[in-house]
């Protein structure tokens, strides 16, 4: 496959714009497809850098296309971290002659990253962009969860074209199903109708306020520890920090509050595309939008730089093993706290039988430490019912 294909050069002028900045600014140390010497050997990248410039997915937002370079403007002269990953920037895939060409290029490159080992973070245009995303993973011979950072679920009506309000329902109705979770962090709940609410409920997805958490944002990271695919619509920060997307509310994250949220995702070892969506310059007061995503970004990469190798990598042999009875021993809970990291996963029991939908790989779900105080207390952990009703 030639990536080239789909995916056009850094400008060079951006590139020259940064060219006297700093020895320790990104843009030294960021590797780049540029016209003069085309796509480096992808051997050894660990982060992609890929910018979408299409919006026909996203009616409401129109000018999200034109976010990727704004972007870059931001990115580059930020300084790097004590970083050891090697990292990527593939240029942009520009729209192609039809939507659903956009969607096939998206697909065909992160499906060649993936096999190389390479974690792709895309910069959109629309969050339609995500079910492209998804559909890389068709061909890994495996169920994936997907986490989406988002004031709305984007469920929509599956009659209508696959766009930005409504690409989930496609993620969920159309062969082949390879969505095992689906979790929503941040929906405010004005924005969702109840049937949605109750229709997740059914299907046993988690879905998350964004007042859960306004006190305590480490609440997230159990939820984004265990995702394959994170998809981050800007909606969903408050609109004083993120003024530059027509869906913005004055209600959502902080700037920080996205940091931290993308921090938690690059520092999962699960996940292995990361991508944010819904920036439109045109209308990003001072480019303040435009300089969160970047940072977002930065911090995600520093997240990845701190991974721990903790599970599905590491050997249950590196844990300690803590057992909880609930009810009297009507339930035996598993916890397992890693030596690596500290962090907290809990069991869930796998049933025999071809109609379970459970793999190896989902059999340990990330918890809190309070998760398990609470268990101590007699109180089940929301997280474990749910994973528990998908193998019944």
């Amino acid at each position: 496959m030639n990536l080239e294909d789909f995916l056009a050069p850094v400008r060079q002028s951006l590139i020259d714009d940064f060219e006297s900045h700093h020895p320790q600014a990104l843009t030294h140390h960021i590797a780049k497809h540029t016209e003069l010497e085309g796509l480096p050997d992808l051997r050894g990248f660990k982060i992609a850098l890929i910018g979408v410039m299409e919006d026909r997915g996203t009616p409401q937002n129109r000018g999200a296309a034109e976010a990727p370079d704004t972007v870059r403007n931001y990115l580059y002269p930020l300084f790097k971290g004590k970083w050891s990953k090697a990292m990527v920037d593939l240029g942009n895939i520009y729209s192609g002659e039809t939507l659903r060409d956009s969607y096939i290029a998206l697909k065909e490159v992160i499906d060649h990253l993936l096999k190389l080992n390479v974690t792709p973070v895309i910069i959109g245009g629309g969050q339609d962009l995500t079910y492209a995303n998804y559909r890389a993973y068709d061909g890994m011979e495996q169920t994936v969860n997907l986490v989406s950072i988002d004031s709305r679920f984007d469920l929509g009506r599956h009659d209508e074209t696959l766009n930005a309000e409504n690409f989930l329902s496609f993620i969920v109705l159309e062969k082949p199903y390879i969505l095992y979770n689906y979790s929503n962090i941040g929906f405010q709940t004005y924005f969702v109708n109840q049937d949605e609410i109750d229709l997740m409920e059914r299907m046993y997805f988690e879905v998350h306020r964004l007042g859960m958490f306004r006190d305590n944002i480490r609440e997230a990271e159990p939820i984004l520890r265990d995702a394959d695919i994170v998809s981050f619509d800007l909606s969903a920060i408050r609109q004083a920090d993120a003024p530059g997307n027509l869906n913005h509310s004055p209600n959502g994250f902080t700037g920080e509050e996205a940091c931290a949220l993308s921090r938690y995702a690059g520092i999962s070892d699960k996940v292995t595309s990361f991508g944010i969506y819904e920036l439109n310059p045109e209308y990003d007061n001072q480019g303040r939008t435009a300089h969160l995503v970047a940072q977002m970004i930065w911090y995600f990469i520093e997240g990845f730089n701190a991974r721990k190798g903790d599970y599905p990598f590491a050997s249950k042999n590196d844990y300690d093993r803590f057992t909880v009875l609930i009810n009297e021993g009507e339930h035996e809970l598993v916890f397992y706290r890693s030596n690596l990291s500290e962090r907290w996963w809990i069991e869930v029991p796998i049933k025999s039988g071809d109609h379970v939908l459970n793999s190896d790989r989902h059999q340990l779900i990330p918890c809190s430490y309070d998760d398990y105080l609470k268990a101590c207390e007699n109180d089940v952990p929301l997280r474990w019912w749910l994973a528990l009703k998908k193998t019944v």
